[in-house]
C-alpha cells in the first residue's frame, strides 16, 4: 500500500480523522469511498464538505474515489460547502442516497480532517454497520481498484440540493 496508515487510530468512533499532513493524506479520501461504495452498494451518493481550503482536496479525491469503486457506476452528487443539516436534507431528496461530511478544523500546527459517513438513511456509519468492514479493507489493502470509463461512474454538481436551507 503506498502512503499506509495507522486504520486503528484514523478509522474509530464513528469517524474517519487525522491530522494532515501525517496521520491522513488526501489518497485515504480515496479508499474511504471506494470502499464505502462497496460495503453499501451505493449507486447513488451525496458529498458535501465545509468549504475549508484543505479540505477541499479531500472532498476532490473522495468523490473521484467513489466514481471509480469497482463497477458500481456511482453516481457522486456533490453539494459544495454545506452542513450536516443540508447533506442530509440533500440525502433524503435523492432518495435516500448514503452521503459524506468533510470538514477540517484547526488544532496546533496541523489541521484535522475528518470524514463522517452516512447510510441511506441518514444514520452515521458505525462499527457495526460498515465502518469495520471499511478499517479493514483499507488495513488489508483491497481497496477496490479504478475501473475502465465504461464501467466509471459520474460526479454532478447538485448545489440546488442545499440552497435554501
Amino acid at each position: 500500500m503506498f502512503h499506509p496508515i495507522d486504520t486503528d487510530a484514523v478509522i474509530c468512533d464513528g469517524r474517519v480523522s487525522g491530522s494532515y499532513p501525517g496521520e491522513i493524506h488526501e489518497g485515504v479520501a480515496w479508499w474511504v469511498a471506494a470502499c464505502f461504495v462497496v460495503i453499501g452498494q451505493a449507486e447513488q451518493m451525496a458529498v458535501a464538505h465545509d468549504g475549508h481550503p484543505v479540505t477541499g482536496g479531500f472532498h476532490h479525491r473522495f468523490c473521484l474515489g467513489a466514481v471509480n469503486a469497482g463497477h458500481w457506476r456511482c453516481q457522486v452528487f456533490t453539494l459544495g460547502k454545506a452542513d450536516e443539516t443540508q447533506l442530509l436534507h440533500a440525502m433524503k431528496e435523492l432518495g435516500c442516497a448514503p452521503g459524506a461530511l468533510l470538514t477540517t478544523t484547526e488544532s496546533g500546527t496541523r489541521p484535522n480532517i475528518t470524514i463522517r459517513l452516512y447510510d441511506a438513511h441518514g444514520q452515521p456509519l458505525t462499527e457495526g454497520t460498515g465502518l469495520a468492514k471499511l478499517r479493514e479493507m483499507i488495513a488489508c489493502d483491497r481497496v477496490p481498484l479504478p475501473v475502465n470509463a465504461q464501467a466509471k461512474g459520474r460526479i454532478t454538481q447538485r448545489l440546488d440540493l442545499v440552497e435554501g436551507l
